[in-house]
């Protein structure tokens, strides 16, 4: 039997696949960070400091856990989706899906024929996957279309009618600059609540899964309740960064040699 994706059992079951983010080029650290939990964890490819070969080693690193494995592919391009599908890739997160031919062009390299024109080589995939790992793939992989542009926002009934699609991710810092504001995230403005009930509103008439990228919990939370149902918090290179910087903080505020109760 192929390999189920946990995600569309989470999604099933009525939940929210709970994600994060890799972007920093190491197994080890993808190994770390699959080990803590996540439903799902995306290789970043398009922000990324990650190659493919690298990001290969990731996957099989996320592999020594139950996480999903996904993969931000640098650009809406079948040569990179594939790749890495074939490569062990259980749903590709794609850039920049503004229209519904950009959206037709993506999820048609997701699937084998005759739903898509996949290439057959799924190297790794099938021993991810398991033997069967063919016959099952065109159900087994998800296709997450970003939202990220004004454009996209005025096409969304027609991006999200495209059969295959099966979740659209929004990703906040590129849909405020096209809406005339500073990048950036996890933004409560009025502006920014409009777009996402705009987006959750359309998913929900098309029966599309609806994703959010956050920076905290408390923000990703806050969209599980609103109606989100994949939500990314945070990720390495952010949690390495706060982590370093409260510790760096409070040795910068301990009490000065000399000043401590320690009898060491």
């Amino acid at each position: 039997m192929a390999r189920a994706n946990r995600i569309r059992e989470i999604w099933a079951e009525g939940r929210a696949v709970i994600n994060s983010w890799c972007g920093i080029p190491s197994s080890f650290s993808a190994e770390v960070m699959a080990h803590a939990g996540w439903d799902s964890l995306v290789v970043d490819m398009q922000h990324g400091m990650i190659d493919y070969q690298v990001m290969v080693t990731m996957l099989q690193g996320i592999s020594t856990t139950n996480t999903v494995p996904l993969v931000r592919v640098p650009w809406n391009d079948p040569a990179h989706i594939q790749k890495a599908l074939d490569a062990g890739a259980y749903g590709i997160v794609c850039p920049m899906i503004n229209n519904r031919a950009e959206a037709e062009k993506f999820v048609g390299s997701m699937r084998y024929a005759p739903l898509g024109y996949r290439s057959s080589g799924p190297i790794r995939a099938a021993l991810y996957g398991g033997a069967d790992y063919h016959a099952k793939a065109n159900d087994i992989v998800v296709a997450l279309g970003m939202i990220e542009t004004k454009e996209a926002l005025d096409n969304l009934d027609d991006i999200l009618s495209v059969k295959g699609l099966d979740a659209v991710y929004i990703g906040p810092s590129d849909l405020s600059i096209s809406l005339g504001y500073n990048p950036g995230g996890d933004k409560p403005d009025e502006w920014m609540m409009n777009a996402l009930k705009k987006v959750l509103d359309a998913c929900k008439r098309h029966k599309v899964q609806p994703g959010l990228h956050c920076g905290a919990a408390a923000y990703a939370k806050k969209g599980i309740e609103m109606g989100f149902t994949f939500v990314t918090v945070g990720g390495d290179t952010r949690f390495v960064t706060m982590g370093a910087a409260a510790a760096v903080a409070e040795m910068r505020d301990a009490p000065k040699p000399g000043a401590s109760s320690s009898p060491y």
